[in-house]
């Protein structure tokens, strides 16, 4: 599409990440601590989300108070993120929004939907599915480094982004949404894509898959290879985030020009926060507020079995950051045990959400899974190279508790 290169939003590490990254790479590798250890975070989260509930008379005197005391600090931090002639990239990174596309989504016998999605580059058809409560932007930093041999196309999910949320009529659960993706793939053109999904996005291209619509998967985090109780403490502290969401925004805008607001902003999605960009921070977090559909669609996650069985004949990576502080690496285990030919792609360093924190490997895994033949799968060798943190056995594998 013409002139789209230049409102794409690059996100690159900060200068010395690497470095430190290699340097850090062992701790990484070593027995996760407790998720209870991330508790804080949700305590945080909850605290600061109260602000959003206070009387808009107390909101006002705050700000102006935090105005008046960061005044001289906001002013330079502000400065240091203008641009060449004066551009504010806080205030005009709404105005660089791609401009999305709309397709209709027809199968038989169910009511139709209308999803939002972008299109880029050419090659391989591969469809990007976000997770909760965000949307397609957040494939943003890996776009770019595919187009040349892939045509990208990127989704909102219905109730996310831009995309209208699910007819009342129709039920929010996952062979509902199967069938409603499988149709809006036939619109547009490609029956049967490689596709690539994040968390929910994941679990859904994993569907999608075993209902012999995906020619290929890359599942980064997929949702739903938890415990009962892992899965309370994700969706703890998704909602944590979406009363965050709700703050608002002149102290958000104050908050993200610092490395530690960031960091208490949207330090349990990024392993780097300090290398997300404040602008990233504002606008991930009005997607969530905005979100129509994050409620029902959480409270539909509390159903069990979201996946079982296995993907024959299709090529499969799981790819899990080993820093993720919302879905245990240990879930990715659970994950290849039930999907035995799934290829396991360990991402050191990385957070829950990898795009931002390593854009050249989550592109890098996603071109080698496309480019693999159909009976491709995970090889025994494979199998067996698990990083020093894993326990082989069965039972380390899989943790204590059900999961769903």
């Amino acid at each position: 599409m013409p002139g789209t290169k230049d409102v794409v939003i690059e996100s690159k590490p900060c200068e010395g990440f690497m470095e430190c990254r290699e340097q850090k790479e062992e701790c990484a590798y070593r027995a996760p601590p407790d998720m209870w250890n991330f508790a804080p975070a949700i305590v945080t989260g909850t605290v600061l989300a109260a602000a959003a509930q206070i009387s808009n008379e107390a909101v006002r005197t705050g700000t102006r108070a935090l105005n008046q005391v960061g005044r001289m600090t906001g002013e330079l931090m502000r400065s240091l993120f203008t641009g060449a002639g004066g551009t504010d990239p806080l205030a005009s990174f709404a105005d660089r929004m791609h401009s999305p596309l709309f397709v209709d989504g027809r199968p038989d016998g169910l009511p139709s939907i209308t999803v939002a999605y972008e299109r880029h580059g050419a090659g391989r058809p591969v469809v990007f599915l976000h997770g909760i409560g965000s949307c397609r932007r957040v494939w943003d930093p890996v776009v770019p480094l595919l187009t040349d041999d892939h045509h990208v196309i990127a989704i909102d999910l219905p109730g996310f982004g831009q995309s209208a949320d699910l007819p009342e009529s129709l039920p929010r659960d996952l062979p509902t949404m199967v069938n409603e993706l499988g149709a809006v793939f036939t619109e547009l053109g490609c029956s049967r894509p490689h596709v690539v999904g994040h968390s929910l996005g994941g679990l859904i291209a994993l569907r999608l898959a075993q209902a012999g619509l995906a020619r290929s998967v890359t599942a980064f985090a997929p949702a739903g290879f938890w415990n009962e109780v892992e899965r309370r403490y994700a969706f703890a502290v998704l909602a944590a985030a979406r009363r965050i969401s709700h703050l608002p925004e002149p102290l958000v805008g104050r908050l993200v020009t610092t490395l530690l607001g960031r960091a208490v902003l949207s330090g349990t999605l990024y392993a780097h926060p300090e290398c997300v960009l404040p602008e990233q921070v504002i606008t991930s977090l009005r997607t969530l507020r905005e979100a129509v559909g994050f409620t029902a669609t959480l409270r539909a996650g509390r159903a069990r079995d979201l996946f079982i069985g296995d993907i024959p004949d299709v090529p499969v990576t799981i790819a899990w950051g080993t820093a993720d502080h919302i879905l245990p690496r240990r879930q990715a285990l659970r994950a290849t045990v039930t999907i035995p030919g799934a290829r396991l792609e360990w991402l050191p360093g990385c957070g829950h959400v990898p795009m931002n924190d390593a854009p050249d490997l989550v592109a890098d895994i996603i071109r080698r899974t496309t480019a693999l033949p159909p009976s491709a799968g995970r090889t025994g060798e494979e199998a067996e190279t698990l990083p020093a943190f894993c326990d082989t056995s069965l039972n380390g594998m899989l943790g204590s508790g059900d999961h769903t």
